[in-house]
Formats: structure tokens, C-alpha cells, sequence
């Protein structure tokens, strides 16, 4: 068992305590945590631009009521990930301050993540169930939707628009360099790295449903997945084609588990090609063509090619970290001292004081010891959650495998120093672990296959 709630979640089984107070409200502080995600951007730039310095940790305070709920109700769930995570976290505030830097601020900042976010992935995974998982999918589909439209808008408008406008009203924007003139939208987040993650984490549902058609009007999926196909290229993003490129491979080894899910994801590609075809035809969608593939190829020709992309970005930097761990002080430089929040207490500026990759982040802020261990857990984490996930994919259950496609990308050296990036890595970590306690009893005709879903979304 890779943690200890394989068991199903109390509002599995019995209908009594699904309606339960308490454990309707810890569900709805998990839909808050997940919508503050997803828009906590947008306060910080547009709606409460005073704010946004506190706004950047507007999800803790909802870690923190999930976390009481979940002991309260029970499903505070103990294994040995949580436990070696949580020990790693208390131990790391304390080196950080008589070891480290010195400031118990930067080192609450640093612990945060270990403390609050990652028990949020087995609570997640304890208090929902398959309904749950399915309901998360139908709303980020259609938050999805209008998010592309706004992606187009910030494309083609100056930085000094508010549409672009940067974290606390920043008039200079909150775009990154694209090509050709044109810059990365953020879409509703703070900055242009959510875009990526978003509509990553989308991709998961957009090839589940089309593999589970009945669950979600197809009305809203045709449109997902337009507003799919327009992002990848107007986000001028590298890094979100490849990320649903791999989800896309997971879903095609799924597809070999039946006949009908090989017609399935075969139906998916016509739909693609044809809303492919059709935007081909349009010269806004060539004008997104031609400054991605710019992109790309200056990008990649810096890089040195795709191997050079792949192999120095992702694997090359988890190797630094393990060929440099040794000459780290034991206990690192202190927990936090990586982040933005940690070099603006620390400096007065925004600069890296640590590494900017997220295993060379960990070693050097909480040593060898501590840094590796940490490192070693998410991996060992990432496994469990591909042994088990394959298990039910051969099943014919592939939402968990679909899910695991981006966990894998986000879950192993995915950056916890960037508010965002954590959140997404909780939610995908959090859903998978709810789906992987397989189908839950029929309450509502959610998860029945028969009911059509076409009229009710």
C-alpha cells in the first residue's frame, strides 16, 4: 500500500455521513483552495492590487481549516510519506534558524509546504471520492473555456493594458517575452508559468472525458478542447506543448485496453484534426502559429535541440543537485532562502540565492541530509502512485493513469517555491490519490455510465 487510506473515504459508503456538516464544509474548503488557485492571480492584479502582498498566501489559511477539519472528522490520514514529510518539515524550521539564515519568517515560508500543502494531498485524497474527481473535472473544462478566450485578448493587447496589468497593478505588465513582439500570457495568474500548469492539468480531463463522454456535455468538451488546441500555440509555451504531448501518450497506451477505447481516442484525434483544420484557415490562429513556432525554435536552437531541451532542463538539473549535494553545509542555507519571499526578506530583492531548479532548491536550502530525503520522498511518492494507477489502467479504470500523466511531470522536481506551481501540485497529487480508491457507489447517477450527462453538466 503506498499510504494508508486506501480504505474508502467516509462519504463513500455512508450516505449519513456524506451529508454530515463538517465534511461538507471540508469538501468545500478543498473547492475554495482549488478556485483560490485558479483566480488568486487575478485579485492580486486586478481586484485587489493593494493586496497583493498578503493575497500570496491566501491558500494557507484554507490549508489550514482543511487540515483541523480532516482531525476532526477523522480523515487526517497517517502513513509514512506524510510522517517522514512532516518530521522533515519541524526539523528544517529548526536548522533553518540556528543553522541557516537565521529569520523564523523566511523559515515558516520555507516549512509551509512540507507542513500544510503536502498533507493536503492524502486529506484530498481521503475526503473525496470518484464523483468528486469527475465534478472537479466538468468545472476546470469550463473554466477553461473562457480562459483561452482571455489568453487571445492579453495576446493581442499592449502590456500597458489592464487586461496585462502586472501583481499589485503593475502597468508594467504581466506578460513574459514571447516572440516575434508578441508576450506569453498569464491568463488569471500572477504569472505566465500558471498558463502552462492550468491547461495541463486540463488536458488530464479533457482526454478522461473523452474516453467518458456520457459524464459531461459534449457541447463543453468539443469547446475545452478548441480552447485547448488555442492555448498551446498562443501561450507561446514549450513547455505546455510537451506536457500534453506526454498526456496525450498516456492516453493513447490507455486506449489498448479495449476496442472501445481505442474508438474512443480515435473519435478524440478526428476531433482535434477537424478543429485543427477549421482554426488553420483563420489568420488569428496562423498569427498564434507563427509566434510559437518562432519560439520554438529560437528556444530550442539556444538549447541545443531537443535533447538539449529535455536532457538539460529536466534531467540535467536533477543530477547537479545530487552531484553538488556534497558541498553543501550539512544543514543547508535554511529553508525558504530559495524562494522570492525568502531573497525580498532576506535581500530586500528578488534574486536566487539558492538555485532556481527545484532539487538543487531543496539541497541547498535544507542540505544533504534533509534535502535529499526530501527528494527521495517524492520520488518514492511518484512510483507508488505509477504502480498503482497502471494497476487499474489494466483494469480498464484509466482516469488515475490519465491523472498520473502530469503528476509525474509536476509531482517529482516541480517548483514548491512558486505559490502556483505547489497548488497544482497538490490538486493533480490530491485527485489522483481520490481517484485511485477506484469507482464509489451510485448516489446520484454520477458515475453511472448509462446516464447522460449531455443536458446536465
Amino acid at each position: 500500500m503506498y499510504y494508508d487510506i486506501e480504505r474508502p473515504a467516509i462519504s463513500d459508503y455512508h450516505p449519513v455521513a456524506a451529508v454530515d456538516p463538517l465534511i461538507a464544509m471540508q469538501k468545500k474548503m478543498i473547492w475554495l483552495y482549488f478556485l483560490l488557485l485558479i483566480f488568486e492571480g487575478a485579485l492580486r492584479k486586478w481586484l485587489l492590487p493593494g493586496l497583493a502582498t498578503p493575497l500570496l498566501v491566501i491558500r494557507e489559511p484554507v490549508a489550514i481549516m482543511i487540515i483541523l477539519l480532516s482531525i476532526r472528522n477523522g480523515l487526517f490520514p497517517a502513513n509514512f510519506y506524510l510522517n517522514c514529510m512532516l518530521l522533515v518539515g519541524i526539523f528544517g524550521f529548526f536548522t533553518a534558524i540556528f543553522a541557516g539564515h537565521g529569520s523564523m519568517a523566511v523559515a515558516l515560508y520555507g516549512c509551509r509546504v512540507m507542513l500544510l500543502h503536502f498533507p493536503l494531498i492524502f486529506i484530498i485524497g481521503a475526503t473525496l471520492n470518484r464523483q468528486d474527481v469527475v465534478q472537479f473535472g466538468r468545472i476546470t473544462l469550463l473554466i477553461a473555456i473562457p480562459m483561452a478566450l482571455l489568453l487571445v485578448i492579453q495576446f493581442y493587447s499592449p502590456q500597458s493594458a489592464w487586461v496585462n496589468r502586472g501583481v499589485g497593478g503593475d502597468m508594467a505588465g504581466a506578460g513574459f517575452a514571447g516572440a516575434l513582439g508578441y508576450f506569453r500570457p498569464p491568463g488569471t495568474f500572477s504569472f505566465t508559468s500558471g498558463t502552462t500548469l492550468f491547461f495541463s492539468f486540463s488536458a488530464c480531463f479533457i482526454f478522461y472525458f473523452w474516453f467518458n463522454p456520457k459524464l459531461i456535455s459534449k457541447i463543453i468538451l468539443w469547446l475545452a478542447t478548441a480552447a485547448l488546441l488555442i492555448a498551446i500555440p498562443v501561450s507561446i509555451s514549450r513547455g505546455l506543448f510537451f506536457q500534453v504531448v506526454i498526456i496525450m501518450g498516456f492516453a493513447l497506451m490507455a486506449s489498448i485496453t479495449s476496442k472501445a477505447n481505442i474508438g474512443k481516442i480515435f473519435t478524440a484525434i478526428i476531433a482535434v484534426v477537424l478543429i485543427g483544420l477549421i482554426f488553420s484557415q483563420t489568420p488569428t490562429f496562423q498569427t498564434f502559429i507563427e509566434a510559437f513556432v518562432a519560439r520554438f525554435e529560437t528556444a530550442s536552437s539556444n538549447e541545443g535541440g531537443l535533447q538539449g531541451t529535455l536532457g538539460d532542463r529536466y534531467l540535467g538539473n536533477m543530477l547537479a543537485a545530487l552531484t553538488s549535494a556534497e558541498e553543501l553545509p550539512l544543514w543547508g542555507y535554511g529553508a525558504g532562502m530559495g524562494s522570492n519571499v525568502g531573497s525580498m526578506l532576506l535581500t530586500g530583492s528578488l534574486q536566487y540565492l539558492v538555485a532556481e531548479d527545484e532539487w538543487g532548491r531543496m539541497a541547498g536550502e535544507f542540505g544533504p541530509l534533509l534535502g535529499l530525503s526530501i527528494i527521495i520522498l517524492r520520488l518514492l511518492l511518484s512510483w507508488s502512485f505509477a504502480v498503482k494507477a497502471y494497476q487499474l489502467m489494466k483494469k480498464n479504470d484509466l482516469m488515475p493513469w490519465i491523472l498520473l500523466a502530469f503528476t509525474l511531470l509536476i509531482f517529482p522536481q516541480g517548483s514548491t517555491a512558486q505559490p502556483t506551481s505547489l497548488g497544482f501540485m497538490v490538486m493533480i497529487a490530491g485527485l489522483l490519490a481520490a481517484s485511485l480508491k477506484g469507482e464509489t457507489p451510485d448516489y446520484n447517477n454520477a458515475s453511472n455510465p448509462n446516464h447522460d450527462y449531455n443536458h446536465h453538466p
